[in-house]
């Protein structure tokens, strides 16, 4: 180590401020991406259900939608309080997902119940991969990174298995 970053890491130790490890910052910056993705994703959700109710609403299916609207909207609040507590910097492509999430589950809902639920399938499907992907990744983050990320893990599992549940009812 030079003399010049020997003196710098001296400083900074007298004065308290801490350096992140290679590890660490790798794990935060994966952290980050996770939480900005998945923000992103559950507010896409309750976009599409926002959508499908304003054409399905009044029907048969109306509650169903409803319901899954609702769980979507606990994701989303979940997220939302993770955003700050990492210090995350959430997506610039909430106004782009507002729009073109509604448009989807109201073209979808349009082309009927069966069309608005295939459309369901087909994303509750690639997020319930994505969640498995995530809880795979955050178990392999180090030695220890089930006990590290347990309740990242518990979230993310929880919120799997939710999706999951709407994957089986739009089948």
């Amino acid at each position: 180590m030079s003399l010049v970053l020997r003196r710098l890491c001296h400083r900074c130790h007298l004065s308290g401020v801490r350096h992140q490890s290679t590890s660490n910052t790798k794990t935060k910056a994966m952290l980050e991406r996770m939480i900005r993705v998945d923000h992103a994703g559950e507010f896409g959700a309750t976009r599409i259900y926002a959508g499908q109710i304003a054409v399905l609403g009044k029907t048969e299916v109306g509650p169903v939608l409803d319901h899954m609207l609702e769980q979507e909207k606990v994701h989303l609040g979940t997220f939302e309080k993770l955003i700050p507590e990492h210090r995350v910097r959430p997506t610039a492509m909430i106004p782009l997902w507002n729009i073109a999430g509604f448009a989807l589950g109201a073209g979808t809902a349009l082309l009927g119940k069966e069309a608005a639920m295939a459309c369901t399938v087909a994303v509750e499907t690639s997020i319930g991969e994505h969640y498995d992907s995530q809880i795979r990744t955050l178990i392999a983050d180090g030695a220890d990174g089930a006990v590290k990320h347990e309740k990242l893990i518990k979230t993310i599992t929880k919120f799997r298995d939710a999706e999951l549940e709407h994957l089986d009812t739009g089948l």
